[in-house]
């Protein structure tokens, strides 16, 4: 018996580890978009996978006591990179919360990217990429990207010493040779930040 479109497509997320973002575009060897959109949607209605967004589809995560755990913005974002062979870096409030500067998640996460531009909702989030220069998403270090843009969402004149210290203690964090990279490529005035906390690596390093 032939299979269906919706089988073959279950098929293959089942294949998938749990959580894992499928793209409509994933299964176009199945049959035309439409379709496709039709059997995913389908499988939402019966509840084997969760639809994120337009487009974006996974089988959730099951926690015996918080039920379903649906993915992070940070996940659904590096996806949609992924997908595009963009670079991406959060920047303003969205990259000081990821660097533990603010406790505050905004509803708005922008992202700079070498990509398209785009908004896409998900659930009371919107998740906005703004297409920049590449040398504005060159940072190679997860940390230090984050670092680079929180300081700059910061400012300069606005910065405080206790800031700093965070931000410097945070980029311990990260590879010396990431750090080497983005050292290069920051602000003058962000380069002695990152600076002191390479050095003190170093000096870790050589015991």
């Amino acid at each position: 018996m032939k299979e269906s479109i919706e089988y073959k497509v279950f098929a293959k997320i089942k294949k998938a580890k749990r959580g894992t973002l499928f793209f409509v575009d994933n299964f176009a060897a199945f049959g035309n978009i439409d379709t496709v959109y039709r059997a995913l949607n389908r499988l939402v209605e019966k509840d084997e996978i969760d639809k994120v967004t337009n487009g974006i589809y996974y089988r959730p995560q099951i926690d015996k006591i918080i039920g379903k755990i649906t993915p992070k913005i940070e996940d659904i974002a590096d996806a949609i990179a992924r997908r595009d062979k963009a670079k991406i870096v959060p920047t303003g409030a969205y990259a000081l919360n990821r660097l533990g500067l603010s406790t505050q998640v905004p509803m708005k996460i922008v992202y700079l990217t070498d990509g398209s531009a785009r908004n896409i909702k998900v659930g009371n989030y919107t998740i906005s990429f703004i297409r920049t220069s590449p040398k504005n998403v060159a940072a190679i270090g997860k940390i230090s990207r984050l670092a680079i843009q929180a300081l700059k969402s910061i400012g300069k004149e606005n910065l405080r010493s206790k800031e700093i210290e965070q931000i410097q203690n945070t980029l311990m964090k990260e590879k010396i040779s990431y750090l080497e990279h983005d050292l290069r490529i920051a602000p003058v005035w962000i380069k002695e930040i990152i600076r002191y906390s390479l050095e003190k690596l170093k000096n870790n390093e050589q015991g």
